[in-house]
């Protein structure tokens, strides 16, 4: 992708980036010059094939920067762009009459936004920043101009749009059939291995959204969510410190149906602190460790 130093001008852009709508500073605040980037390079994060016979001139695609907090798009508003995420990590939600807000999914980077305001023209929900993000606008007209010169192309973006479907329908059957406790497991290890797949650490990752949005998105409450992952730490299945999560036994995690009664947390609990002693006494006696002191605990503090 290239960053173009000063603010491009229109007549410098091929023509059918010109139809781009001007944003308002309450939509977004653009980089410094102007970010744009080929259909390859759309292609390529949204990991479809590339149309043969493609000129990289076919279409400008514009890049808009959001801060933490603002919105993408709002519910009822027309539709005009799809958006695709390059970078950060967003929310969207449905809000009732009453202003309580539903969270439906947690896009982060190559997810494709907007396919629900298709059909009828409007956004039936809203997206927000959980965190600076980078999104790629797709003006649909302009989307429907490619499909029709690049059939295979026009398959392929139904064919993204699909994948968003079917890992919606996963979700909504996850939430059917699962306990609470089983929910927040699920949800961990699938962060995780959506990390995995952008690059990141599987095992250790910032959870961007609040304990409350998880409950939101899991149908549970703000209390379950974080006694569940109380519960976890205690069992030794994850790390919590704040927002920071670490994974440790992730098959024991995407194998949970329901935690065990506290008594038996508590023995369970008992017999991790107990191997981790061991663990920590048999580093001590190779030497690997140093002999915890008094003299060692003050020059630490």
């Amino acid at each position: 992708m290239s960053a173009i130093s000063t603010p491009a001008r229109t007549t410098d852009l091929p023509a059918v980036a010109v139809n781009f709508p001007l944003l308002s500073n309450d939509a977004g605040w653009r980089c410094q010059g102007s970010l744009w980037s080929t259909l390859h390079e759309v292609c390529e994060l949204l990991h479809i094939a590339t149309p043969a016979n493609s000129n990289t001139e076919d279409a400008l695609f514009q890049h808009v920067r959001y801060k933490a907090g603002q919105r993408i798009h709002t519910i009822g508003q027309h539709f005009e762009n799809l958006y695709i995420v390059n970078s950060g990590f967003l929310k969207t939600v449905l809000i009732d009459e009453y202003g309580n807000e539903q969270v439906l999914s947690f896009p982060m980077k190559a997810d494709l936004l907007g396919i629900d305001a298709i059909y009828t023209q409007r956004h039936a929900s809203e997206t927000v920043a959980l965190s600076d993000c980078d999104v790629i606008l797709v003006p649909y007209k302009t989307f429907s101009a490619l499909g029709r010169t690049y059939v295979e192309l026009e398959q392929a973006m139904f064919s993204a749009m699909s994948r968003e479907l079917v890992r919606e329908q996963a979700m909504i059957s996850m939430l059917s059939a699962l306990s609470a406790e089983a929910k927040v497991a699920r949800f961990l290890t699938n962060l995780g291995e959506r990390f995995g797949q952008l690059g990141y650490s599987s095992k250790v990752f910032n959870l961007r959204m609040t304990r409350h949005e998880i409950g939101s998105y899991l149908g549970l409450t703000l209390e379950t969510v974080s006694r569940t992952l109380s519960a976890f730490n205690e069992l030794g299945l994850i790390t919590v410190d704040q927002r920071q999560i670490g994974i440790i036994d992730p098959v024991s995690l995407k194998a949970l149906r329901r935690l065990p009664p506290a008594k038996s947390r508590n023995k369970v609990s008992k017999i991790v602190s107990e191997k981790m002693s061991e663990k920590v006494s048999a580093l001590v006696a190779k030497n690997l460790l140093p002999q915890w002191t008094p003299e060692l605990a003050s020059a630490l503090n």
